[in-house]
């Protein structure tokens, strides 16, 4: 059985919809990904599972209940993580304490902690005593996933993590989220960045207009041109 399972869902904006039916399943420890321009609905689908923007119609699976319509903070607490793409940590509390306020116990006594956060993101353990709202854009990011790491979840989704982030420091996230990959955590990842994608993802759906148009693996997907110039091209 499949970790979360994601089956026919329509999604709106008050009278504006914006998936049409969507459907694909996550298996655990499995990186899949959202493709797509911009607009085409990768963070409603996040939004969708958080609960943040619930579908009117469709029903959402994870680890064989229906969480569908669940508040976020309930669905938050079964074992899933949101990093949205604006990051959105407390910038007036420091590094250590926007870590801090996020800590949850994790299931089967394994929990992820400061220290083990910190061998992930040196960085980060080099800057703890430093407020939010000075990091750099990159430093932002990776606290983001730290601090989502610390309510210690099965499954992360990851909205747009290498947006607005210099190449040298993509590829230092890029890097950090295949350790991710490697410690066996489900991952759902919506990007623009096709060889972030191709580096991570086991399977990725290309969205267009909501609904989704291709499915297969990075090998698929990796020098097809036809597929690349129809729903990745700007």
């Amino acid at each position: 059985m499949a970790q979360l399972e994601i089956h026919d869902i329509h999604t709106a904006y008050g009278l504006s919809k914006v998936l049409f039916g969507l459907s694909f399943d996550v298996e655990p420890g499995q990186v899949v990904a959202l493709l797509g321009r911009n607009g085409v609905g990768k963070t409603t689908t996040m939004r969708s599972i958080m609960g943040l923007t619930p579908p009117h119609q469709g029903h959402i699976r994870w680890e064989g209940a229906d969480i569908t319509g669940l508040k976020t903070h309930r669905i938050a607490r079964l074992g899933i993580s949101f990093v949205p793409e604006d990051r959105r940590i407390f910038p007036e509390l420091t590094v250590w304490e926007n870590l801090d306020i996020a800590r949850r116990s994790g299931a089967n006594g394994e929990s992820w902690t400061e220290e083990r956060v910190f061998e992930l993101f040196p960085d980060l353990g080099d800057i703890r005593p430093r407020l939010g709202g000075v990091l750099s854009g990159g430093q932002q990011q990776m606290l983001t996933i730290a601090r989502s790491l610390m309510c210690n979840p099965r499954l992360l989704l990851l909205d747009e993590p290498s947006e607005g982030l210099a190449p040298k420091i993509v590829e230092t996230v890029r890097d950090q989220v295949v350790k991710l990959k490697h410690s066996g955590l489900s991952i759902i990842l919506a990007e623009q960045n096709l060889e972030f994608v191709l580096a991570l993802a086991d399977q990725l759906h290309i969205l267009e207009k909501g609904e989704i148009k291709f499915s297969g693996t990075a090998d698929d997907v990796r020098g097809n041109d036809d597929i690349l110039h129809r729903y990745l091209t700007i």
